[in-house]
């Protein structure tokens, strides 16, 4: 059935106006200030932790029906806040984490029996957490992080990025509405109506704040780490695609180009960077060009579109998450509509190379042999032990870029998005601490260990 366009944008607006103006219920969770937030978390909290699993479980599937359901009006509030992404990728990225978030199955208890007694590991709530969440994934990551701090017994306390305001407002207003429904307490996810920097600051110094989880850039991570309590923190990435002889090079091409232009190169685990053995880096790049959709940059073209994306003071904001021909617009190309990624051949020290840019231009290095190529692969991810690509069949060398690269994410012969359970096995987070090293987070993460032991009884061997 066709989308009715003009409806959803009524729809969009309709929504980003009754959370501007405090419209009747749209404002669950939402409050004025940030002490405010975190005393409404709190109370919410005394009654989170006795609910039993199957109840946490409840509110769970409630947030996810609702994510569903939810997914193309999140996507599109997105699109249209921010001027970032891809409203079709971001609706898959909504049904992903109401599909593959871990809820209470991730709580787990282990168990030591033997002739001294009986001993047990559980897992128990922090209690209020206090999350900082990123625009280029706003609704996925509050969504995200709100399972699996529930299915923990913790409530929890956004700072969303000023930039995506209205959009994270509503998703925390859609968990509420979802935790009420499903029999939970009020504001179990709280927020300030007026997020900004000082807000942030005040919820890490709230004395009432257990754990803090930051999602973003690396200023907002060395903040929570500055904070005198325990963080989780995720940040940058810049992730390297490496490519050898023995790779299948058609499909490493689209692969690579599946995931660098996935939601236009919002995702901290997307191809950023290309290194290619010299022996098969024509062939990639001309597979990307002629089957993959993309546009080939050099010379005069290649420098403009570089001092328009990176600016004498720094990345140009207006260009991160947007379409690769958007990019191409702004400096006069008019591309086809078919076009996906913009690819180009330079040195590891090209600043749309070196740096993440998180655009869906990527530029290829040429490598002299295996070695070589490794070691430009470990010096473009820059020791942010965050996610790193390989092409290859030899798995004496995966093994080996493996070690090198020493990432919490390591994806073979496949796009970066199989990372997180789309096209691949395993769980979805949008939170991927490798700064701090818990890796993937999921709800495991959010609890912390107690120990309980009986001594010389409950043995019944």
């Amino acid at each position: 059935m066709p989308v009715d366009e003009k409806l959803v944008r009524r729809v969009v607006s309709a929504v980003m106006a009754s959370l501007a103006l405090g419209g009747e219920g749209a404002r669950r969770g939402i409050f004025e200030d940030m002490s405010e937030a975190v005393a409404a978390a709190k109370k919410a909290q005394a009654v989170m932790r006795r609910l039993t699993m199957d109840q946490r479980e409840l509110i769970i599937a409630k947030i996810r029906a609702k994510t569903i359901e939810n997914a193309e009006l999140f996507a599109r509030m997105a699109v249209e806040e921010t001027g970032m992404g891809n409203v079709g990728h971001k609706i898959l990225k909504h049904r992903l984490v109401a599909e593959k978030t871990p809820g209470t199955e991730d709580i787990v208890t282990t168990a030591w029996s033997g002739d001294r007694g009986l001993t047990l590991t559980e897992m128990g709530p922090f209690g209020v957490i206090g999350a900082i969440t990123p625009s280029t994934n706003p609704s996925e990551t509050i969504i995200c992080n709100a399972i699996g701090m529930i299915a923990g017994g913790n409530t929890v306390v956004f700072c969303p990025h000023p930039g995506a305001a209205k959009t994270s407002l509503a998703a925390v207003s859609m968990i509420n509405e979802a935790c009420a429904e499903a029999g939970g307490p009020e504001n179990a996810a709280t927020v300030a109506a007026n997020p900004t920097v000082a807000a942030s600051a005040a919820m890490m110094k709230h004395p009432d704040i257990q754990l803090i989880t930051a999602t973003g850039g690396p200023g907002v991570v060395t903040a929570a780490l500055s904070s005198g309590k325990r963080a989780i923190g995720a940040g940058a990435g810049n992730p390297p695609a490496l490519a050898d002889e023995t790779a299948d090079i058609a499909k490493a091409a689209a692969d690579i180009v599946n995931g660098c232009s996935f939601d236009n190169n919002l995702p901290c685990i997307a191809e950023k960077a290309i290194v290619a053995l010299d022996t098969v880096a024509d062939e990639l790049i001309g597979r990307m060009v002629a089957d993959e959709g993309c546009y080939l940059i050099k010379g005069d073209e290649l420098a403009a579109l570089t001092r328009t994306i990176i600016t004498e003071k720094g990345l140009n904001r207006a260009c991160v998450g947007r379409s690769a021909r958007a990019l191409l617009a702004m400096i006069g190309v008019n591309a086809p509509d078919s076009t996906r990624c913009v690819v180009f051949e330079g040195a590891w020290d090209h600043p749309l190379i070196k740096e993440e840019t998180m655009t869906p231009v990527i530029g290829a290095v040429r490598a002299r042999d295996f070695a070589d190529a490794v070691d430009t692969a470990v010096r473009l991810e820059s020791g942010n032990r965050h996610s790193a690509h390989i092409h290859s069949k030899n798995v004496d060398r995966i093994t080996a870029y493996a070690k090198a690269t020493d990432t919490a994410i390591l994806v073979k012969n496949a796009p970066s998005y199989a990372a997180i359970g789309f096209g691949g096995e395993g769980f979805c987070t949008f939170t991927i601490a490798s700064r701090t090293g818990e890796g993937l987070t999921s709800a495991a993460t959010f609890t912390k260990r107690r120990r309980c032991v009986m001594a010389d009884s409950l043995c019944i061997r």
